[in-house]
C-alpha cells in the first residue's frame, strides 16, 4: 500500500460512509508524479474534484503531515489536466511557506449578502493593511457559513504579496505542539509559529479546557502581536461564550475586531447556488435553484454536495435535471434535515417573525394578521412535518380535517396569485429549515 492509499484509508475513518463511497473512493493516487512534498490525486470529474478540494484537501494534507512529518501540498485534479498544471503548481508551492491555503478561496468568488457583509468588509480591510487594522480579527458563526473561505481569501492575498502565511486549525496546532514536546524540539515549533507574517487559525473554540496549549498559544499570540504581525481567528461562537478559555486569551481575542457571520438569507443562497452552478458547469432552472435554496439548511457547504449528487444521478440515470427529479433525489436528505422539526418549533418561528404570540395562532381569533399567520403556519407544518390533517386540525384548534383541507386550498390559491404571500412562505420555510 503506497502513502496515498494510506491517507485515503485514514481519511475513511474520519468521515461518513456515504461521503467515502460517493467521493473519496473515486480518487486515485499518482505515485509516479507525486513527490515527498506534493501529492497528486485524480478525480473522475471536475465537480467531484471541486467538492473534495473544498471539504477534504486540508484534512488530507494534515494526514500526510502526521504520517510523514512533512508539509505536503495535495492536488485534486483530472488526469488529462495534470501535466499542464503540475510543474506550474510545484513552482508556486516552493516559492511560499506551506500554508495549506486553498487557492480557490478568494474574495471574488465569495458571495456577499446582508448576513456576512460586515465580516467580508472587515477581512477585506485587513487584507489590504496587514497588522495595521483590526488585529486580531476574530470571525465567528455556525458551521459552513464561509468563515474559512473569508480567512483563506485574505491568506491568499497575503501570500501573493510574498508574506509568510500559516493557516492551521487548532487541532493541527495542538498535534504539532504535542509532537514537538515529545521530540523535545519546541524551539522549531516556536520558530515556525512566532516568525510568520500572518497566522490564520480555524476553530479556536477547541482551545477550551486545554491549559497547556492555551499557555503556548498565549505566548505565540503575544510574540506576533508585539511584532505587528496579523492574526485572524475563527470560532463557532463569540469569545465571551467560549467556555474553558483563559480570561487573558478571551480579552486578547477582543482587542481588535469581532465580526459575526449569520446564516444566509434566501437571496444570498440563491446567488451562491447560481455561482456554484456556473463554476461546476451544472445547468439548473430558476425553479430548481429556488427550491434548493428554500429547502437546504444554512450550511453553505451542503450546496456543493447537492449539486454533485444531482449531477451524478442525472449522468448515471441518463435523465435531465428537472424539479420533480430534484425533489426525488433530495428526498432522503430533506427528511434527515427536517427530522427534528415539530409543530411547536414551526409555530413559534412564524409567531416570532410576525410579532405575535404562538398561542394566538392556535386560537379562534379571526383578525386579518392572525388569519395570515395561521395560514402560513398550517402550510409550513403540512410541508415540513409528517402530521396528518386531523392532527393539524387538533393542534390549531380547528373543527376537523375538512377545515384544514379548506385552508390549504385557500393557501394554494394565494401562492398562485399573491407574490408577497409566496415570498413570505419561502422566507419562513428557509429560516425554519436553517434552524433545524
Amino acid at each position: 500500500m503506497n502513502i496515498g492509499q494510506e491517507i485515503l484509508k485514514a481519511l475513511k475513518e474520519e468521515i461518513t460512509e456515504v461521503e467515502y463511497r460517493r467521493y473519496i473512493k473515486q480518487l486515485t493516487y499518482d505515485s509516479k508524479k507525486s513527490t515527498s512534498d506534493f501529492a497528486i490525486f485524480y478525480a473522475p470529474n471536475q465537480l467531484v474534484a471541486n467538492w473534495i478540494k473544498s471539504k477534504f484537501s486540508s484534512k488530507m494534507e494534515h494526514l500526510f503531515e502526521l504520517k510523514t512529518d512533512i508539509k505536503v501540498s495535495v492536488k485534486i485534479t483530472l488526469k488529462n489536466s495534470v501535466d499542464k498544471k503540475v510543474s506550474q503548481t510545484k513552482e508556486k508551492t516552493k516559492s511560499h511557506t506551506h500554508s495549506l491555503l486553498n487557492p480557490s478561496h478568494t474574495f471574488d468568488n465569495f458571495m456577499v449578502g446582508g448576513s456576512n457583509q460586515f465580516a467580508y468588509a472587515a477581512v477585506k480591510s485587513v487584507s489590504e493593511k496587514a497588522g495595521e487594522v483590526y488585529n486580531p480579527l476574530f470571525i465567528y458563526g455556525g458551521v459552513g457559513l464561509g468563515k474559512t473561505h473569508l480567512m483563506q481569501s485574505a491568506g491568499n492575498v497575503f501570500q501573493n504579496q510574498g508574506k509568510s502565511v500559516i493557516y492551521t486549525t487548532v487541532e493541527q496546532f495542538l498535534n504539532a505542539f504535542v509532537r514537538h514536546v515529545r521530540n523535545k524540539t519546541m524551539d522549531r515549533f516556536q520558530e515556525k509559529y512566532r516568525k510568520c507574517d500572518v497566522l490564520l487559525i480555524d476553530d479556536i473554540q477547541f482551545l477550551s479546557n486545554k491549559e497547556g496549549i492555551q499557555e503556548e498559544f498565549f505566548h505565540t499570540f503575544e510574540a506576533l502581536k508585539g511584532a505587528g504581525k496579523q492574526i485572524i481567528l475563527t470560532a463557532d461562537k463569540h469569545p465571551k461564550k467560549i467556555g474553558g478559555l483563559e480570561k487573558r486569551l478571551q480579552s486578547r481575542f477582543e482587542w481588535g475586531l469581532v465580526a459575526d457571520i449569520q446564516p444566509p438569507e434566501l437571496e444570498t443562497k440563491i446567488a451562491i447556488i447560481e455561482n456554484k452552478c456556473e463554476i461546476n458547469k451544472v445547468k439548473l432552472t430558476k425553479d430548481i435553484i429556488n427550491y434548493i435554496a428554500t429547502v437546504i439548511d444554512s450550511n453553505v457547504r451542503e450546496i456543493e454536495g447537492i449539486l454533485s449528487k444531482l449531477h451524478a444521478y442525472s449522468q448515471l440515470m441518463h435523465v435531465d435535471i428537472d424539479l420533480k427529479f430534484t425533489k426525488t433525489v433530495l428526498k432522503d436528505q430533506l427528511q434527515e434535515n427536517r427530522a427534528n422539526l415539530t409543530l411547536d418549533i414551526i409555530t413559534k418561528s412564524v409567531a416570532k417573525d410576525l410579532n405575535i404570540k404562538p398561542s394566538e395562532i392556535c386560537s379562534k381569533g379571526r383578525s386579518k394578521n392572525l388569519v395570515y399567520a395561521r395560514r402560513i403556519s398550517i402550510y409550513i407544518c403540512r410541508e415540513l412535518t409528517q402530521n396528518t390533517m386531523p392532527q393539524l386540525a387538533k393542534y390549531f384548534g380547528m373543527k376537523d380535517h375538512t377545515a384544514i383541507s379548506h385552508t390549504l386550498k385557500k393557501i394554494n390559491e394565494l401562492l398562485e396569485n399573491d407574490e408577497d404571500f409566496k415570498v413570505k412562505i419561502e422566507e419562513l420555510t428557509n429560516k425554519i429549515t436553517s434552524v433545524s
